[in-house]
């Protein structure tokens, strides 16, 4: 049957193959991507950064081990960190300034979303809410830097996630989702699925929403 998380990723394989097709995606390694949309997605990013470092911390609180805790205590604190300073140094080259920026609607209910996983269901649901973040920004960076851009900067965003120690990072996590996938219920494993699956949705919207520089209708 394969490791709990080999099964939670056959359920998103196509969600995965439609991420890599978006422009946005296609538009970092062939240079086509409009500078407009990139810093649109880093200002979210970064507002969406920073709810995540919130989801993390909550998801730690609710950790069945010491070391699950120190994980993603560690998580929300560090790794989150030096994403958000990648964003800044890139948003400052590309001369804009995030201040004063509200989320989008997918920024607000993506962030949504996690935070009522995390606090309203089991850890094991929570872990699967956050895990498409993790997992499917590492695996877009190996896909990516096999391709290259030939624009720096989308070079070092591709660069970021594509690298190892990004790659432990998620690592660490899928070694706690294998290890709570062999121990749940029929029905939390079901939910965990559930869980990844939307989360995993989110991610292709999110590329979207930048990608189209969504603002609220009204």
């Amino acid at each position: 049957m394969g490791a709990p998380s080999d099964r939670l990723w056959q359920r998103i394989e196509g969600i995965y193959d439609a991420i890599l097709a978006h422009p946005f995606l296609t538009g970092l390694t062939d240079g086509t991507l409009p500078q407009a949309a990139f810093t649109e997605y880093l200002v979210q990013d970064g507002l969406y950064l920073r709810s995540y470092a919130a989801t993390l911390a909550a998801l730690a609180a609710r950790a069945p081990t010491t070391a699950d805790t120190d994980l993603f205590a560690a998580h929300a604190v560090n790794a989150v960190a030096v994403e958000r300073a990648l964003h800044a140094d890139l948003l400052g080259e590309l001369g804009a300034d995030a201040a004063g920026a509200a989320p989008s609607p997918t920024c607000t209910a993506y962030t949504s979303y996690l935070a009522a996983a995390v606090h309203r269901g089991s850890f094991a649901e929570g872990l699967a809410a956050v895990l498409p973040c993790y997992w499917i920004y590492a695996r877009v960076g190996r896909h990516l830097q096999a391709a290259g851009s030939p624009d720096p900067r989308y070079q070092r965003w591709i660069d970021s996630y594509g690298a190892e120690e990004f790659q432990s990072v998620v690592d660490a996590v899928l070694a706690v989702t294998d290890r709570l996938g062999d121990e749940v219920a029929p029905a939390e494993a079901a939910a965990m699925t559930d869980r990844f699956v939307t989360a995993s949705r989110y991610e292709w919207m999110f590329w979207d929403a930048a990608f189209r520089r969504e603002t609220w209708p009204v």
